[in-house]
């Protein structure tokens, strides 16, 4: 087999692979948007592509009077920015701290952080229930932030220290030498070069109330408090389950402000790539 062969041979397996993965990807999509156009309310009868389409779904969950869906979908908003921003600070001043100082219990610290991470969030539901019940968190938002917050520490100190491991010191003591202090030295030396790993924790720690439903069921009891995964839930719940393809809709409309923040974010994750692509 000739190189000019061998390279089509290459390249086709390649696009063959993609195709498949986005063949994977792109379906349960396409068949949860087909189910929210569909007419009705089961999704026993549908195709991929109906031959009836309607957007009432869309409709009725946007009516507030039939649903408290736009309530929902501006509390999860609430809590995903500001788990994102607490989160984003919390764990680039604790990452810098562990990656520029050296102190007693630094590397314990970072095992401890490890082991943390291994243990799901659902084996302490009871913990995390009896601890908000005390201080009075149950049934409020404040408690999911604080939740979902200490729930990204471990593995994202982990991902942002690696990251300022590749900064160079050199930086720190010539900001030193000019009269910069610590926190100076942080906002403005190492936040600026460290804006792609802040974008990949915005991103993680944004998802979260959106995808998460166990801890948000636990916490939150009355409907004004729901986040949407479980408003979604008691959507389909309270008429067993006969709400499907407006559930559907409501879904679909999940991945808007997903996306948004992804694109938005695009650049960061491009330069990161090259950053780490060209250091020498």
């Amino acid at each position: 087999m000739d190189i000019k062969t061998n390279k089509i041979v290459r390249l086709t397996l390649s696009y063959a692979v993609i195709a498949f993965m986005f063949v994977i990807i792109l379906y349960p999509i396409l068949w949860v948007f087909g189910a929210s156009i569909t007419p009705g309310s089961s999704m026993g009868s549908f195709s991929l592509l109906p031959e009836k389409t309607t957007w009432g779904h869309y409709a009725h969950i946007f009516n507030m009077e039939e649903s408290n869906y736009l309530l929902w979908y501006w509390n999860t908003l609430k809590v995903c920015f500001i788990t994102m921003a607490a989160s984003v600070l919390v764990v680039s001043l604790m990452a810098y701290a562990f990656s520029r100082y050296r102190f007693w219990g630094r590397k314990n610290g970072l095992v401890v952080f490890l082991i943390l991470q291994m243990i799901p969030n659902f084996a302490a539901l009871i913990a995390i229930f009896v601890l908000a019940r005390v201080t009075g968190l149950v049934d409020t938002h404040l408690g999911l932030i604080l939740i979902y917050v200490g729930g990204a520490i471990p593995m994202n100190t982990w991902l942002m220290k690696g990251y300022l491991d590749s900064i160079p010191r050199e930086l720190d003591e010539s900001a030193r030498m000019d009269g910069a202090g610590h926190l100076r030295i942080f906002w403005q030396i190492i936040m600026p070069l460290a804006k792609p790993m802040v974008a990949v924790v915005s991103v993680f720690t944004f998802i979260i109330p959106f995808t998460d439903f166990i801890l948000a069921k636990v916490l939150l009891r009355t409907p004004e408090q729901y986040t949407l995964a479980v408003g979604l839930y008691q959507l389909i719940a309270r008429d067993f389950g006969s709400e499907y393809t407006t559930f559907a809709a409501g879904s679909i409309l999940i991945a808007i402000p997903i996306a948004i923040l992804f694109l938005s974010f695009q650049k960061y994750f491009v330069s990161g790539l090259t950053a780490g692509g060209t250091k020498g």
